[in-house]
């Protein structure tokens, strides 16, 4: 986080760097004290002639709300749009571990894993030590056969995650009976406080959305107060408890 630094352990730190990498730069959109110290490290570093690579839910000419000062230094490089890696993309990912991990694993199984793993690369290579852990514990080689039994529960939660943001709130508000603009809304009641949070829980693991688009969704709501929300459940999911068990059927209901 850019915020847990003071000026100098800013400069200090940063300035040095050979390559600059930031992830979610939105994040600082309206701290003005940020962006000024940001756009003279940038500088500094640019002038170095360093790397400076950033990263962001929106392009450069959709930050409205930052100095044009910065988003000209933006756009001044090389901008890329990253999208989620199709099935052909995915399955050359699984070859490469495969390859570098030495494990007998056929074309035809990791193709079967690419086409049902869709989520995120994190995912799908979880996806792919669970077919070959659980290969390995039966004594055998992996098959269709035995990756569909393996990935039985993540196929379905995968199927379950083709929704947006509207249905799964939607679903949440019909599991605790309340309304959506409640939801959206400022009262802190213990009855709307853990189906916000579960809400923004439900959003950020099912969906690509970014803290500061869900915060946005859910009545403008800051992203660290999202983030808080996402940990709090997850701490809560951890403990498998009555707010796990709700979890469970929500996504259930999103499922039928």
């Amino acid at each position: 986080s850019l915020g847990k630094y003071t000026t100098n352990d800013f400069r200090n730190k940063f300035r040095k760097a050979d390559v600059f990498l930031i992830d979610d730069i939105q994040f600082v959109i309206g701290k003005e004290a940020t962006q000024e110290e940001f756009f003279h490290t940038f500088n500094a570093l640019y002038m170095a002639q360093k790397q400076i690579v950033i990263t962001s839910d929106r392009p450069p000419k959709d930050f409205n709300s930052f100095e044009e000062r910065i988003t000209s230094r933006f756009s001044s490089g090389i901008i890329a749009d990253i999208q989620a890696p199709d099935m052909e993309v995915r399955a050359a990912i699984l070859r490469t571990k495969r390859d570098l991990l030495g494990h007998n694993i056929s074309n035809e199984v990791l193709n079967f894993i690419a086409e049902k793993v869709t989520t995120n690369i994190r995912e799908l290579e979880g996806a792919y030590m669970q077919v070959i852990t659980s290969a390995m514990a039966a004594g055998i080689e992996p098959t269709r056969e035995s990756a569909a039994a393996a990935l039985g529960q993540n196929i379905r939660n995968n199927q379950k995650r083709n929704v947006n943001v509207n249905d799964i709130l939607k679903a949440v508000c019909a599991y605790y009976a309340v309304k959506a603009p409640d939801i959206k809304g400022k009262r802190r009641t213990k009855d709307l406080v853990i189906p916000r949070q579960v809400a923004m829980f439900l959003i950020k693991e099912m969906t690509d959305t970014p803290y500061m688009t869900i915060g946005d969704f859910l009545g403008g709501r800051d992203h660290t107060t999202i983030m808080h929300g996402v940990r709090t459940i997850e701490e809560h999911v951890s403990k498998a408890g009555k707010i796990h068990q709700d979890i469970v059927n929500v996504k259930l209901t999103l499922a039928e």
